[in-house]
Order: structure tokens, then C-alpha cells, then sequence
């Protein structure tokens, strides 16, 4: 089934405790379609870049798989650009730099032959441009499913309300969740969440997992415990390629299969974590899924007598 994809596709220069790099392909929407491609074949991109974004970072999109017709190239302009630095802890960090650049004024423009999605994944940008991307398409897709940060419900807060009203899968972290639905137990934070519009509410808690809420049904999925994590950047957004790239292959948006697409989210952002950016999303093989997902089952496979 096809999916489309709208989000950011940009530079990153990281620092973390293992090193550091200079410019190098990052944004959402990137993680996702990469961690997406293992899964789906028809998997499109919507996303903008300037003119200095190097074709050979396009070609490696298109060596996966991914449809960059709807990825527009402004002339003389310059590329969504963060830098970060990473605490010793690696679940901290402090944002460096910010370039809007062409993110500035997005104008999701999406192809004709990406309009009748069956799957539409909202990357983390403006709350008013993914409610944009929607009412773009003729047709609802099967499922559409969003990711939000705090910075928009600080900034944008009536926005992000209008946008969750009409997205069936939301996924957020422990503390965004908080936020949003100020409410401390994660439990009735995905209730109120829930009753804000999507029917599903993911919660990610990065290296101690994910967990899944669908009505009064609640799922829990670990993290691989890896021996070193080089760099946590775009974990998130492989975790949600994984899982929407499955759930498209699939075709199935059941809660039996999301919780399946959650091991192997989970299992494609433990691959993700492994080394800078988004490299080690560039060269898997379907051998090496298979190995990460059944280490998952057996991390929480157990027999009662």
C-alpha cells in the first residue's frame, strides 16, 4: 500500500560522547522514508531543500526506493540546518544552531500521483502545515498518523489542537505526552490524548521503550539494551518509519499488527542509534531485521508453569 510522507528533509551536525560530524543528511522526514523503505515499496516524500543539498544525499533516497518527485529544490536558498551537542548521558541534549531556512515558509505542494495515499505519515513540523498536507488530499487515507514535539504546543497550541482532531495515530515522548495532556500517569495522559481525537497514542520512553494505547488496550514493547549508543538523533522518526512502513506493507491497521509494527519500529531504531545520523539506515539487509526483531521476542518471552 502506498505511503506518503511530509517532514523535513535537512542537514544535521552532531556532537555526542563518541565523536563529532560535520554536515550531514538529517530532517524527519529522511529517518522515516529511510526506515520505511525496508518495508514498503511504494513509499513517497513531500519535502523542500535549497539548492545546496547535494544530489549524491537525493540519490542515496532514490537507492531506497523513495519517490522524490514531490521533493522541491528551491534555487538560491539554503537547507533546513540543526546542530546539536549530546550530554554523556545521551539522553540530553543542547541544540546549538538552528537554520530555518526553506522550512521557514514550507509549502507541502503534493504530486497528483501521491494524493490517493492509503498511508499518510505527518513528520514533526508546523501544526498548521500538516493540517495542511490533509485537506490536500481528495481521499482520507487508511490511516494517518502524526508526530508532534513540546516546542509546538508551547508556540502553537490551538494549531496542534486542530491537527490531532484528525489523525488516527499520535506519537510523542513520556514528557510531551505529559504536557499535552497534563496529566503525570501515562496511562490517563493516553486516555486524555485519546479523547483530543486519534484512537491510537503512541508514547515513546526512548531507551526503556514504547508503549501502545488503542481504546482500553495497552501494549508495551522494550528497548534492545546495545552495549554503545553513537548517536540517538532520528531514533524517533525510524522508530515511527518502521512502524507505518510495516503497517503498509501489512495492510492491516488492527491492534494485533500495530503491536507487531512496534517491535519492528523499536528494532529498526535500535539500528538507528548504532552509529552518526542516519548511516546505518543506509545498508541493511532483510537477514539482519529478522535477527534484530527476534531479539525482541525473546527479550520478553517468557512460560508460566
Amino acid at each position: 500500500m502506498s505511503l506518503l510522507t511530509v517532514g523535513s528533509v535537512a542537514f544535521d551536525a552532531l556532537e555526542t560522547p563518541f565523536g563529532k560530524t560535520d554536515k550531514i543528511i538529517g530532517g524527519a522526514a529522511t529517518y522515516i522514508t529511510l526506515s520505511a523503505s525496508y518495508f514498503t515499496n511504494e513509499n513517497n516524500l513531500v519535502a523542500v531543500v535549497g539548492d545546496d543539498f547535494p544530489q549524491e544525499m537525493i540519490d542515496i533516497l532514490k537507492d531506497h526506493g523513495v519517490d522524490t518527485t514531490g521533493l522541491e529544490i528551491r534555487p538560491g536558498e539554503k537547507t533546513f540546518f540543526w546542530s546539536g551537542k549530546y550530554h554523556n548521558d545521551m539522553n540530553s541534549r543542547d541544540t546549538v544552531d538552528v537554520q530555518l531556512n526553506v522550512m521557514e515558509n514550507f509549502n507541502p505542494i503534493i504530486p497528483e500521483q501521491y494524493k490517493n495515499c492509503e498511508f499518510l505519515m505527518l513528520g514533526n513540523t508546523a501544526p498548521a502545515i500538516q493540517k495542511m498536507v490533509i485537506e490536500r488530499l481528495p481521499n482520507r487515507p487508511k490511516l494517518i498518523m502524526l508526530d508532534t514535539m513540546n516546542f509546538w504546543m508551547d508556540v502553537a497550541w490551538d494549531d496542534l489542537m486542530e491537527v490531532i482532531k484528525l489523525v488516527d495515530v499520535l506519537t510523542v515522548n513520556d514528557e510531551e505526552a505529559r504536557q499535552l495532556s497534563k496529566q503525570y500517569s501515562l496511562v490517563k495522559a493516553a486516555a486524555v490524548i485519546q479523547s483530543m481525537g486519534p484512537k491510537t497514542v503512541i508514547i515513546k520512553k526512548g531507551e526503556h521503550g514504547a508503549l501502545l494505547f488503542n481504546g482500553d488496550s495497552i501494549f508495551f514493547a522494550p528497548a534492545l539494551p546495545l552495549e554503545e549508543v553513537f548517536d540517538p538523533t532520528g531514533a524517533g522518526d525510524t522508530f515511527a518509519g518502521g512502524f507505518i512502513g510495516y503497517l503498509a506493507s501489512t495492510n492491516d491497521v488492527s491492534f494485533n499488527n500495530m503491536k507487531r509494527g512496534i517491535i519492528y519500529g523499536s528494532a529498526m531504531a535500535s539500528f538507528c542509534v548504532e552509529k552518526f545520523g542516519a548511516e546505518r539506515l543506509f545498508n541493511l539487509t532483510t537477514d539482519e531485521i529478522n535477527e534484530r526483531v527476534a531479539k525482541f521476542v525473546q527479550l520478553s518471552a517468557f512460560e508460566i508453569a
